[in-house]
């Protein structure tokens, strides 16, 4: 089902569309409050995904604790900085767009059929934070039983978040009733296909020019890199997965090193972290979503702060398609100032676009890795 997922969603859409007319207004309010009722599972849960996963990034990473490893942290911490400030700019840029304005209807807004509330457990920079820490006092000193803790806390959140994908659809229904019932698909279709084409362009376009710069500038590596990559990037786009293309990405990388057995290690430790695909694509989204719902743009100071927060956020992303998105939702409602129906349009997007996301991915891990073999040739 997960590599089916954009087609799935593009179904649902078109039929959700096409029933709009037909479906009773009870109906319509009752898949819009099973959306809001997903959405309010995931923020609560969230906290304790976040937590797991860097739990267990923690204590892996800390077992390995090399310098290497440190560089490897240090370089994929920078490179994701990088390229989401960087997509600061082009978010600017897309946020002048003449995008049109989302508004629901004021004199008849849809309103859920019912209303589940949630409490709020503990902040998500909170569990962030924890788990970094407590994985490395743990791995310190108690590693056989921080390992297996680590371990198991990583087979339940995979359980549980490959539940949260079979919700997507169900979750992205609700939410296009919603747009149906304000009039806003048609603005969606109209507006963010060009969006689509901005964000590839600028994620491409970034990772052909590190290729470039990391060859020297010698159009012949140059294109002998991409060529090694190709196969990867091509698994990434179908299985909208880093870690199923990971064999391919070690095999691309490893001909375009010359320390072959640093490759081997620096693919696996970067495969959920370094993401340069999300990094851009996350960010400019989130910029013509707020512009379409009629919000202010950022400051300069916001978006640091989110961007540290989306740098942080990475090491806790799940290797299944959506996951990059999912992890995401509480810092974009924290520090962009995002609701329920922004959260849900860019999910619906995210998945969407997943192959193209992941795609980026894996050629930009395919150049951290001979940005690694270069620092250390």
């Amino acid at each position: 089902m997960f590599r089916k997922m954009p087609f799935i969603l593009i179904t649902i859409i078109a039929v959700v569309i096409f029933l709009d007319p037909f479906m009773p207004f009870e109906l319509k309010q009752a898949l819009y409050a099973i959306s809001l009722s997903i959405k309010g599972v995931i923020v609560v849960l969230l906290p304790l995904i976040i937590f797991g996963l860097l739990f267990k990034a923690a204590v892996i990473l800390s077992n390995k604790a090399t310098k290497i490893i440190a560089m490897i942290l240090v370089l994929a911490c920078c490179s994701n900085f990088i390229s989401t400030f960087l997509s600061h700019y082009v978010g600017i840029w897309v946020y002048n767009f003449d995008l049109s304005m989302i508004s629901p209807h004021e004199a008849s807004a849809l309103t859920p059929l019912w209303l589940l509330t949630f409490p709020k457990l503990v902040e998500n920079y909170i569990a962030m934070l924890a788990g970094i820490v407590l994985g490395i006092i743990a791995s310190t000193f108690f590693p056989i039983p921080a390992h297996k803790i680590a371990m198991k806390l990583d087979r339940w959140i995979h359980l549980l978040l490959k539940g949260f994908v079979y919700l997507i659809p169900v979750f992205v229904a609700g939410f296009i009733v919603k747009l149906e019932f304000d009039g806003a698909v048609g603005t969606i279709v109209k507006d963010y296909s060009t969006i689509f084409a901005v964000i590839a362009f600028a994620q491409f376009g970034y990772i052909m020019l590190a290729y470039f710069v990391l060859n020297n500038g010698n159009v012949k590596a140059f294109a002998n890199s991409i060529k090694n990559m190709f196969p990867a990037a091509i698994s990434g786009f179908s299985t909208m997965s880093s870690a199923a293309s990971m064999p391919l990405t070690i095999i691309g990388a490893e001909n375009n090193a010359k320390n072959k057995d640093l490759v081997c290690s620096v693919i696996p430790a970067t495969v959920n972290i370094h993401l340069i695909g999300d990094c851009f694509a996350i960010p400019i989204l989130a910029y013509a979503v707020l512009k379409s719902f009629g919000m202010a743009e950022p400051t300069l100071l916001n978006y640091l702060i989110f961007s540290l927060y989306f740098v942080i956020a990475k090491f806790s992303v799940a290797a299944i398609p959506g996951g990059g998105i999912l992890v995401m939702l509480p810092i974009l409602e924290a520090y962009l100032g995002f609701n329920v129906e922004m959260m849900s349009l860019i999910t619906a997007l995210y998945v969407l676009f997943d192959p193209v996301i992941t795609c980026a991915n894996v050629l930009g891990n395919g150049a951290f890795a001979k940005l690694m073999d270069r620092c250390n040739s």
